[in-house]
């Protein structure tokens, strides 16, 4: 039967239609052919993939990041991520990359990254002289620390699929999404010393560096307070989203005096239409891994890969190249849904802490993010520098050289992931 499941879900793929609607028809499809179950059960399904107090920080961290969006928090924050690195070889190129690790904090979403700073740096980069593929690809590859460094919506989405305590993977983010910046910094460095690159080249005063670190500084309170609260067990992850609504709300309306009332009905309309979105996606992809279970896919794909070996780094190699092709062509909480119940299990049986494996999961799924030919990023990002699919794939092919290359840093060096968890939480002891 598990053709009939995996086979019209690929022909939905490929015929363009949104993967929440290729979940749930390839579900409905499978159940109607096997006939032992009526299909009335996908919206119990559906409900019951909802059904958590968890997934209430989704719309709650959504609409912070819309707040701070519309209180210009982002040219804030590219002013001051410019004086602190532009005048680096790579200029604006290295800001791209510097804004999306400190940007990350306040979003959680590579796409929202993608839209929030590209719309900004991409003009900017090409008025410089930098070409359009290049600003481009440099936004959506850097745009995949975002959900990397917490607070990560995915990471929630995990929390809440596998059991493991948000604090531990939050704490457990930090190492990945910054070494990934920094590697994404020094390929941007190589190419401004091979090319020549534009770069910042005035003085900047003091004053002016105070002024931009004020600005940063009040924006950056709010992902210490979210990750400071349940690191400290003050609030839960939930309460947190919610913390972090009030605290965009006070900046936007009484520090920034940027925010007006006419903008809340956007940021609500807004935050609306992409948490409809994310939930949708997961109460389908519940409904599709249950069908998956009921034809023993999960044991039928772990058989397999043990079929090939046993050996732990054989395995955490087939693992990452296969997350690697499914973060390519399907959403990335979908694949959580649907792959970590499957793989978490095998890797954990081979000696793989659950904590690392489940990073090395996200990291790798939002590599995905950036990655040809479905890449959401590269969707954003073509369309803001006025280039094809076709351009921004080429030019970002060497920046996700880099991104794998971390990738296969953390699996096979643990310590790099699970370092902050036991000096913060505890973790393992």
């Amino acid at each position: 039967m598990i053709p009939w499941i995996l086979i019209p879900f690929a022909l939905l793929m490929i015929a363009g239609v949104p993967i929440a609607f290729c979940l749930l028809f390839a579900t409905f499809i499978f159940l109607h052919a096997w006939g032992q179950i009526a299909p009335t059960i996908i919206p119990k399904n559906m409900f019951s993939g909802l059904d958590s107090f968890h997934l209430l920080a989704v719309p709650f961290f959504v609409l912070a990041g819309q707040v701070m969006n519309r209180s210009g928090i982002t040219n804030r924050l590219i002013h001051f991520s410019n004086i602190m690195v532009g005048k680096i070889p790579g200029g604006l190129a290295q800001v791209n990359v510097f804004v999306s690790i400190i940007f990350a904090g306040l979003t959680g979403s590579g796409v929202a990254d993608t839209s929030a700073i590209g719309s900004i740096l991409i003009p900017a980069m090409e008025k410089v002289g930098f070409s359009r593929q290049y600003s481009a690809a440099v936004t959506a590859s850097s745009s995949v620390i975002g959900p990397i460094i917490p607070p990560s919506i995915l990471m929630v989405i995990y929390a809440n699929v596998m059991g493991i305590s948000v604090g531990n993977l939050f704490s457990g983010g930090f190492v990945p999404g910054i070494m990934i910046g920094i590697g994404l910094m020094i390929l941007c460095f190589y190419y401004a010393e091979k090319y020549h690159h534009p770069r910042r080249t005035e003085t900047v005063s003091w004053r002016e560096i105070l002024v931009a670190t004020k600005d940063a500084i009040l924006a950056l309170i709010m992902p210490i307070i979210i990750i400071g609260g349940i690191l400290g067990g003050i609030f839960t992850p939930t309460e947190a989203a919610a913390v972090a609504v009030g605290y965009a709300l006070f900046i936007g309306f009484f520090v920034f005096c940027s925010l007006k009332l006419r903008d809340l009905p956007d940021c609500f309309l807004e935050s609306a239409k992409v948490s409809g979105i994310i939930l949708l996606i997961i109460s389908c992809a519940t409904a599709f891994g249950w069908a998956l279970t009921i034809v023993r896919m999960p044991e039928t794909l772990a058989q397999y890969i043990i079929s090939i070996s046993v050996n732990p780094y054989i395995v955490m190699l087939l693992i990452n190249l296969f997350l690697l092709f499914m973060g390519m062509i399907m959403e990335v909480g979908a694949n959580v849904i649907i792959l970590a119940p499957i793989l978490a299990p095998l890797a954990i049986k081979l000696g793989v802490d659950p904590l690392h494996f489940a990073i090395i999961m996200i990291v790798n799924l939002n590599i995905g993010l950036a990655t040809p030919p479905l890449g959401v990023c590269l969707f954003v990002a073509a369309p803001l520098a006025k280039i094809s699919l076709e351009d921004i794939s080429r030019a970002i092919f060497p920046f996700l050289l880099v991104e794998i290359a971390v990738l296969f840093l953390l699996t096979y060096l643990p310590s790099l992931t699970l370092l902050l968890p036991r000096l913060l939480m505890g973790y393992g002891q």
